[in-house]
């Protein structure tokens, strides 16, 4: 006789199909976490990239002239002669000049010397994560772009699934379990809902616009999607590689100063430099407009030959252009960079928490999903930990970005597998201990290497923040111990 404990061949399939499609949602779910962690942090690349290179000189501004010396510098050293030759120009958030060719990237001091080479491998890793998921550029913008849309449909599904979000939009349970989650998820995703559903549909046209873009251009245009952009960015002259004296880099910067005196000048580049076709632009950021900014155009004499149009164009170029800094927070200076860190970690406890209810509802159920919930844990916390464990080691400068990239993936899929072994209530805490643990070490390594840099202005506010990351890491750990205990009946003494 067939045993009726065991469960039918056809439940069975139900059961597996079932874990398929919640690994699925944990897969999809644990990217759009990743890209809402990385997203949160990206806010601030600039600080980061301060922090990484604390004793790089700073300047509130630099002058042209002492801007050409440096450029051409760097110039004059390049082994093989560049295709593009960049100055930054000192920003608030970033008051550094820095002379980047396609090769190499130095710090100039305020007189225009040439004084280190420019290195951020952290704060680089941590971008091409949230641009490209460490993927091939065209794969990783699509599948970014597409978690995004996926992100859209998420939050306009979730209204529509809650015909009373609005109403109830302030109603909070404490203390009531699995309701207080789902409270918090509801009212975080009303509250934030602005926020994040235009940084998600910024995110997915940053995205899906540049993969179009290289579509276009394979169908129509040789392959070429300088053609494809060039009605929103404008496109360069034909090009002469005829040897000649490279172009004035002073005299088009002294024509933004004099000319457009309310334009903060952000970047110059010059295309093909040293040949008889180059020429030169000047990227200008108006301060009242959300734009990044407009293209100024110069000849190798340094004659002005007027503006892109992004700044007074048509609608579709200024909304183009506008469209970075609303997805990175680059605009209105610190309190809007301070928004979007608490608007970020919003959506990231919106995230975590969706699948958490999932979990639970299953659990009510009667159908759990121990491995399923511990491997989904293990993403929550493991992606800080994994983070903070390839800071240590780009600050130990033991091995190159793409030793940081297998790092972060092969950290975070170990963690995931412990995880689904030892369930969500074992790991989350091991997890916050490691985080905490590594953000000390990194704070550590970071005083070691750059000594009294640590406290100047470059220094210190992330460090400051590492601590602050650090403790409350270790502050969540110790409670997440506490109710693990207190479900089993074990009592802590009062303190």
């Amino acid at each position: 006789m067939p045993d009726k404990a065991q469960p039918k061949k056809s439940t069975l399939r139900v059961l597996r199909s079932l874990e398929a499609h919640s690994l699925l949602a944990i897969i999809f779910g644990g990217l759009i976490y990743i890209l809402a962690v990385t997203g949160t942090l990206s806010v601030f690349n600039h600080e980061l990239q301060r922090w990484e290179q604390p004793n790089a000189p700073e300047m509130q501004s630099i002058s042209a002239a002492a801007a050409e010396r440096a450029a051409y510098s760097v110039f004059r050293s390049e082994a093989v002669p560049t295709t593009h030759l960049y100055v930054t120009f000192p920003r608030p958030d970033l008051p550094r000049t820095v002379i980047t060719t396609d090769t190499q990237a130095f710090f100039a001091d305020e007189d225009g010397n040439i004084v280190a080479e420019e290195t951020f491998p952290w704060t680089q890793f941590l971008l091409d994560l949230h641009y490209y998921l460490h993927m091939p550029q065209i794969l990783g913008l699509t599948i970014v772009g597409a978690l995004g849309i996926m992100l859209i449909g998420l939050s306009l599904s979730g209204i529509l699934a809650h015909p009373r979000i609005f109403r109830d939009a302030f109603t909070f349970r404490r203390g009531a379990g699995r309701l207080t989650t789902v409270d918090l998820h509801n009212r975080l995703s009303v509250w934030t809902l602005p926020f994040h559903f235009s940084n998600a549909l910024t995110g997915s046209i940053l995205g899906v616009a540049s993969v179009l873009a290289f579509a276009i251009a394979a169908a129509g245009f040789d392959g070429d999607t300088e053609q494809v952009f060039a009605p929103i960015f404008g496109s360069e002259p034909a090009p002469n590689s005829a040897p000649a004296d490279i172009a004035t880099i002073a005299k088009p910067i002294q024509h933004i100063e004099e000319n457009f005196p309310d334009i903060d000048p952000t970047y110059f580049i010059m295309h093909d430099p040293g040949t008889a076709g180059q020429n030169s632009q000047i990227v200008g950021e108006h301060g009242d407009r959300l734009i990044f900014g407009d293209y100024y155009t110069y000849d190798a004499s340094g004659n002005y030959n007027g503006n892109v149009g992004i700044s007074d164009g048509t609608i579709g170029q200024q909304i183009i252009g506008s469209v970075y800094n609303v997805h990175f927070g680059n605009w209105g200076g610190l309190p809007v960079k301070l928004a979007y860190l608490l608007f970020g970690i919003g959506l990231c406890v919106i995230v975590a928490s969706g699948l958490k209810i999932y979990f639970a509802k299953r659990r009510d159920k009667g159908n759990s999903a121990p491995r399923l919930e511990g491997a989904w844990t293990a993403i929550i916390w493991g992606t800080p930990a994994a983070l903070a464990l390839t800071l240590v080691i780009a600050l130990a400068d033991v091995v190159p970005e793409s030793g940081l990239v297998a790092l972060f993936w092969l950290s975070l899929v170990a963690m995931i597998t412990y995880g689904s072994r030892i369930g969500s209530t074992r790991i989350k805490p091991i997890l916050l201990v490691a985080t905490g643990m590594l953000l000390t070490l990194a704070m550590f390594a970071h005083a070691v290497r750059y000594k009294e840099a640590v406290i100047s202005s470059a220094g210190l506010p992330i460090s400051l923040s590492l601590f602050v990351l650090a403790i409350a890491a270790f502050l969540q750990a110790s409670l997440g111990r506490k109710n693990a205990h207190a479900k089993q009946g074990i009592m802590f003494p009062a303190e």
